[in-house]
């Protein structure tokens, strides 16, 4: 499962600079993006094919056919393995994808009663894409609420000790792939493989960013004694 991640201002900007988006995202640096908030995506504008747009999506996807749009009806992830056979994601799979930009994200470890916050960001902290789903939902009144779906996979060795699952990470080279409106789902799910580990590192972080409420630098530091966080729990990378 994700349900936690962060994404810095800079970051933002140089991934909307690759996919030829226009102008400069004036967000914030965000270190706890939560479920049921909005949060930066981006997608194919329609009806133009070839153009990128950044768009603000709930993150809780409410299929068009829902009668309820509270956030807690929201689905945050999609397995990548049962999306062609569930109503909720399969038409927006075929044709409403979009990228979610991320510097990390987290995941706890369980430590007896307590839990213990990891980060996980790519081995040369660089920037990255996570497989999104979007969908638009028609309220009674007439006004439109778009949210979104983080697609998850199995674990690789270093999310293996952690949890039993992991966001899906696009590779660079299958972004503009995974945005093109004529490709269908038949021929995307290979992109939506298990990410390497030997590509990515990971280390325990403050207990901090247990809470929504913190949203600051302070979520990503080092993990102190207080959080219970052993010697041989220090980060590590494959």
């Amino acid at each position: 499962m994700c349900c936690r991640y962060l994404l810095l201002r800079e970051h933002l900007n140089k991934m909307l600079e690759q996919l030829g988006v226009r102008g400069v995202s004036e967000l914030a640096s965000r270190y706890n993006i939560a479920p049921g908030t909005k949060i930066p995506a981006v997608r194919t504008a329609r009806p133009k094919a070839d153009v990128r747009e950044l768009v603000s999506l709930r993150w809780g996807l409410v299929p068009a056919w829902s009668k309820n749009d509270e956030p807690g009806a929201g689905l945050v992830n999609a397995r990548a393995e049962s999306l062609e056979g569930k109503p909720s994601f399969r038409e927006a799979f075929d044709s409403r994808r979009c990228l979610i930009p991320a510097s990390g994200f987290y995941e706890w470890k369980a430590l007896g009663r307590s839990r213990q916050p990891w980060l996980f960001q790519l081995r040369d902290a660089q920037p990255f894409f996570l497989a999104g789903l979007w969908e638009s939902w028609l309220a009674p009144d007439g006004g439109r609420l778009e949210t979104c779906a983080v697609i998850t996979t199995e674990p690789n060795q270093l999310m293996q000790p952690i949890h039993h699952r992991m966001p899906a990470i696009l590779p660079t080279r299958v972004v503009e792939r995974w945005l093109d409106p004529a490709a269908k789902s038949a021929g995307l799910r290979e992109f939506l493989a298990i990410f390497p580990a030997s590509e990515m590192q990971a280390r325990p972080v403050s207990s901090r960013v247990n809470s929504v409420v913190n949203d600051d630098e302070g979520c990503i530091a080092a993990a102190d004694t207080q959080t219970g966080a052993s010697d041989d729990q220090l980060a590590w990378d494959l």
